[in-house]
């Protein structure tokens, strides 16, 4: 005989699922519109003179190398630190644990809505004056919660979408700390190339030293320049040795966000200048599927709308079906004969009264809380618009800096040989030459300094485009 009559588990399965098929309390969830414009504002009519600029007015996404994004500059050590960064970065390991945590949460959150079985045996003695005697059970349970109202399936949606922006979240904080790993790398390359420069600086410097000391000791020239030529020597080391002590740091850090120590850490050194990248910049309406923190946002939203339903199902009653049968006997010979069974089984409802507005408060927690999200969504969007546009005129504005930079450096150098010659041949004293050196030397280091903000600008606009996320790729494991 089985432990539970075959025709109330048929019954009771039937009459779940018509129950079941009917709709979820609370409201279903709609994404918000937000307006953000037909195109960029900083977005130029025509293509610049470095090639920056590539509008695309299709509706397609912008094109980088997936989520390969710092492939874009070029640079086979930039893309091997990418890599260490995406295996052993420590902040990254966590984010990919809060997702597998949200994950769990959410197979946990569905197992709710299927049966539930328990089977349990027991064995016990007991006395009563002279009558001592065994019992031997064996009993299995089932218990299941109907999901008339949908509660439970607002609570898997809510669950589901939490799981989702916590894989979105995940997606934003690798591609922060890629970003800030492609500027450090870039301000450390841009600090090896102004070494270079103070380097060659000193040298020209110290042959300076030693004209203006020879000249002073012939008579040919005041004490003063020989201290002058040592002040401006002194100056180029101080500046060359801040260099270093900056470049240290950076290497530090560039270590630490590869999960390394920095004894252990390995870089390639006087590797070549980056390649500045040509960047499409695609419409605004595109940029929120592109962008993993308005995901986040969005699916933070979608969470709390199915909140709201899971409060306002505490209003209605709740359905559970539960069955119980087995064996019970003083005998183990006896365990399995038909007088030793024993089953029960029935539905349960349950229905709060009154509780002094208990629900109503949550059900208006609830939609606060929405109305929170759908407010935190708006200005998520409205920053990635607005980083998008600091990013391009960034990008504008180092570009036109640098071609004026560029006049400037040549009218220097052709300065700085002129006045060369004319201090070797005795017609001008050496403050004047050591003015435009000095002046030559400032101007070559703001080149250096524009080529580096452009670089970092190019990063801040891709990550702003996204770094080549799509929406599309909350479906698939971030692991792969």
């Amino acid at each position: 005989m089985p432990l539970l009559p075959a025709f109330a588990l048929r019954g009771a399965a039937v009459s779940a699922l018509v129950l079941l098929s009917a709709c979820a309390v609370g409201p279903d969830y709609v994404r918000p519109q937000v307006d953000v414009g037909s195109h960029f504002l900083q977005t130029p009519t025509q293509s610049s003179a470095f090639g920056t600029w590539q509008q695309v007015q299709a509706q397609g996404a912008v094109q980088v190398p997936d989520t390969h994004w710092w492939r874009i500059f070029q640079d086979a050590e930039l893309d091997r630190l990418m890599r260490a960064l995406n295996d052993s970065n420590p902040s990254l390991e966590q984010a990919q644990a809060r997702y597998q945590q949200a994950q769990a949460n959410l197979r946990q959150t569905r197992s709710t809505l299927f049966p539930q079985l328990d089977l349990a045996s027991n064995t016990s003695r007991a006395g009563e004056q002279s009558r001592v005697g065994n019992s031997y059970g064996l009993n299995a349970n089932v218990s299941w919660e109907l999901d008339v109202w949908g509660r439970i399936r607002r609570q898997t949606e809510s669950g589901a979408a939490a799981a989702q922006a916590s894989q979105a979240d995940l997606a934003a904080i690798q591609l922060s700390l890629q970003a800030n790993l492609a500027q450090t790398y870039l301000r450390y390359r841009a600090h090896e190339a102004t070494e270079r420069l103070l380097e060659q600086t000193v040298q020209a410097y110290q042959r300076s030293l030693e004209i203006n000391e020879s000249r002073v000791a012939a008579g040919y020239s005041p004490l003063s320049d020989a201290a002058s030529a040592l002040s401006q020597l002194e100056n180029a080391r101080t500046s060359l040795l801040a260099h270093a002590r900056q470049k240290a740091l950076l290497f530090h850090s560039m270590a630490v966000l590869t999960g390394q120590v920095p004894a252990d850490f390995v870089l390639q050194a006087g590797a070549s200048w980056p390649e500045q990248p040509s960047i499409p910049v695609s419409l605004p309406s595109v940029l929120l599927t592109q962008r993993p923190d308005v995901a986040v946002a969005e699916r933070k939203m979608a969470q709390a709308n199915a909140e709201i339903g899971v409060t306002q199902a505490a209003w209605l009653p709740s359905f559970s079906f539960s069955a119980t049968g087995g064996y019970r006997a003083a005998h183990l010979s006896d365990w399995l004969t038909a007088p030793s069974q024993f089953w029960s089984l029935g539905p349960a409802l349950a229905l709060t009264l009154f509780d002094a507005g208990g629900r109503a408060a949550r059900v208006d927690a609830a939609k606060a809380g929405y109305a929170q999200q759908v407010a935190a969504y708006r200005e998520v969007v409205l920053t990635a618009i607005r980083e998008v546009e600091d990013a391009l005129a960034e990008l504008y504005g180092y570009e036109q800096e640098q071609l004026s930079n560029a006049r400037s450096l040549k009218a220097a150098r052709e300065s700085l040989v002129l006045m060369r010659n004319q201090f070797e041949a005795g017609q001008v004293d050496y403050l004047s030459l050591a003015q435009v050196e000095t002046n030559q030397l400032s101007v070559e280091r703001t080149a250096l300094d524009l080529a580096s903000e452009r670089m970092q600008a190019a990063v801040r606009l891709l990550v702003a485009l996204g770094g080549g996320w799509q929406e599309s790729l909350l479906e698939q494991d971030p692991a792969s």
